[in-house]
């Protein structure tokens, strides 16, 4: 036996409303959005030593080992010259009799003092952290060979291909270590559309850069500004 074909019903599919997403846009003439995308699987993703390249800091070092050696030098001598029963230099002389009766709660002594620990602060982050924010650490493709994209240079590459989607009039990308800003104008088509194959490209193109750390996206799209 085979079913009436009068029995089949039908059923409407639900309908979208997007009236509130075009009012909003045409209130804020832009669209905003903060991709989210899923890095491509690499054979190092569970290997060590993809850290953050180190600064040499060889100015700082050399300024300071030319103190240590000019003010070691100079007290070496003095000493040299005490106990070849000569007088001792009168920086040493003033320095010991001003040591030994100024008070501690002097207004010189505390400004010594504070002077002493910020240089000691600022050496301790120095020999603590790696500098070189500038430097974006990519991932190993060999294990002999480490390299590194500049900031600006990745930019300039998310720029490129921002400017290939279609209605894209001109983008500005601020690139930094954790999150890429993106604000693009657009001149025709719809800007959640426009977001959309923003989202995808970019994304893609974070991952073409091969970064160890991966920034987030901040996509924004607005329309270009009235003349006049």
């Amino acid at each position: 036996m085979s079913e009436p074909r009068g029995s089949e019903s039908t059923r409407q599919l639900p309908v979208i409303e997007k009236t509130a997403g075009k009012a909003a846009e045409n209130e804020l003439g832009q669209s905003t959005s903060a991709a989210d995308y899923t890095p491509l699987p690499t054979l190092d993703d569970a290997e060590d030593g993809n850290g953050r390249f180190w600064s040499a800091r060889r100015i700082p070092a050399a300024v300071l080992a030319l103190l240590v050696l000019a003010a070691a030098g100079l007290l070496l001598y003095d000493v040299v010259a005490v106990r070849a029963d000569r007088p001792a230099m009168h920086w040493r002389r003033s320095l010991a009799r001003e040591l030994a009766e100024r008070p501690l709660d002097d207004t010189w002594v505390l400004v010594g003092a504070g002077v002493a620990t910020a240089l000691g602060l600022w050496l301790l982050v120095l020999a603590t952290t790696p500098g070189l924010r500038d430097i974006l650490t990519m991932r190993r493709a060999h294990p002999d060979v480490r390299a590194a994209l500049h900031r600006n240079a990745a930019a300039m590459v998310l720029r490129d291909r921002a400017m290939e989607v279609s209605g894209v009039q001109s983008v500005r990308v601020r690139m930094r270590r954790r999150k890429a800003d993106v604000r693009a104008v657009s001149h025709f088509r719809e800007l959640d559309d426009v977001r959309a194959d923003l989202d995808a490209t970019l994304a893609d193109g974070v991952r073409g850069l091969g970064l160890v750390r991966r920034p987030a996206l901040s996509v924004r799209v607005a329309r270009p500004g009235r003349k006049g």
